[in-house]
């Protein structure tokens, strides 16, 4: 369909003041390391991004990631009963000591690997998804491709060393990105300081604590998550998540040599972050663009609206000059459903694009009647405007 075009013309100044945080402060004593804008995706800062490394427990991320999705699309339920498997309870390392026959909800056992990084919790909802391990782990694998991690090849659904289980910083970021932007409700555990589960076993039941291995809920202002992880191949790694002014970040550390380093060069990415950057956001979701000619409607116009606010990155104190170009279609034919696509809106800066929206029909429009068509016609007449268009009266 024939289109046309409006340019629009906006500009910005972010005010806050750029701290004395700078790039050159980010120097962390680590096999790799990312920090990502969680809405835009925009990579911060970046070291040996790209080198496949053992990620050790930050690998849950990803099982985290399977089991939201699962419980999303309602093929398991938090209140299911999982009963807990010889292969879960014989995993080592971080547990929290289920035992082989003991029964145990899908909260408690996910509640279990956000805030504990229990590997036999993850292990045994592996199997309550997918069937085994083994198939998680092809779903795993499966949803790294689908989410462009290139460089990750999964093994394992909770992170154990073993040879050729390997991923990136940059593949964590990505997968650590989907999870807390399509599932936000993983920060109801993964904030969480101290918890409990109950074990119910053949003897009784017997309370059992979970304490968060993520040190930064309670050290750092804004942190929200997500993971972490340490295996003797792996060193000491974390996927941070904080949120501050409206925006997220996301801290991926892999390979530092204790864990304090992780942890500090965690926080000093998310302090370069916030000090330098912020998101800037234009029209909200609903904000008229403009109009489309619309035939055999119940109206002959109807107004176009975004469908989704977009907001854009942009370094803290610069002048930004946003171009905006609205592309609306010709004419659309009734009947149309709210929500039908009607163009889009292009955002660039500096040539670069750096978001677009979808432009929809905000409410329902009918098919115009043949009473409507002739009174209509009637009116055009008796003001003399132009006829209606045989298009609009023949079926």
């Amino acid at each position: 369909m024939k289109k046309f075009l409006m340019i629009l013309a906006t500009c910005f100044c972010v005010v806050t003041a750029v701290s004395s945080v700078s790039a050159d402060t980010v120097n962390i004593d680590a096999k790799a390391s990312v920090l990502m804008e969680a809405e835009t995706g925009k990579i911060l800062h970046e070291h040996n991004a790209h080198e496949k490394l053992a990620p050790a427990s930050v690998t849950k991320v990803m099982t985290m990631l399977l089991i939201y999705e699962a419980l999303d699309q309602e093929r398991i339920k938090w209140d299911d009963i999982v009963t807990i498997s010889a292969h879960a309870a014989s995993m080592g390392g971080s547990q929290v000591y289920l035992e082989v026959e003991e029964r145990q909800t899908v909260r408690d056992l996910t509640k279990s690997i956000v805030i504990a990084s229990a590997n036999d919790a993850a292990v045994a909802m592996a199997e309550f998804v997918a069937g085994s391990e083994e198939a998680f782990v092809t779903q795993m694998n499966k949803k790294a491709a689908d989410l462009g991690m290139e460089n990750t090849h999964f093994k394992n659904a909770c992170g154990l060393d073993s040879e050729g289980h390997l991923t990136t910083a940059h593949d964590i970021a990505l997968m650590s990105r989907e999870i807390i932007l399509k599932y936000p409700e993983v920060f109801e555990f993964a904030k969480i300081r101290l918890d409990s589960i109950t074990h119910k076993t053949a003897r009784g039941e017997e309370e059992f604590g979970l304490t968060n291995t993520n040190r930064l809920i309670r050290s750092y202002s804004g942190a929200t998550g997500l993971k972490t992880g340490s295996t003797s191949e792996a060193l000491y790694c974390i996927s941070a998540t904080a949120e501050k002014e409206g925006m997220q970040l996301i801290a991926v550390v892999l390979g530092a040599p204790d864990p304090t380093i992780r942890f500090d060069g965690a926080m000093k990415m998310l302090d370069f972050g916030y000090a330098n950057y912020a998101l800037i956001a234009k029209e909200e979701a609903g904000t008229p663009m403009g109009e489309i000619k619309i035939y055999k409607g119940k109206v002959e116009s109807s107004p176009v609206v975004i469908q989704e606010q977009i907001n854009m990155l942009a370094p803290k104190g610069k002048h930004v000059q946003l171009d905006g170009k609205v592309v609306i279609f010709e004419a659309l034919d009734a009947p149309i459903s709210a929500g039908q696509v009607a163009g889009e809106v292009i955002y660039t800066w500096e040539g670069d694009e750096v978001g677009r929206s979808p432009l929809i029909i905000p409410e329902d429009i009918g098919k115009a009647s043949p009473a409507d068509i002739m009174n209509r016609m009637f009116k055009r007449w008796m003001f003399n405007d132009a006829v209606t268009p045989i298009d609009e009266i023949e079926e």
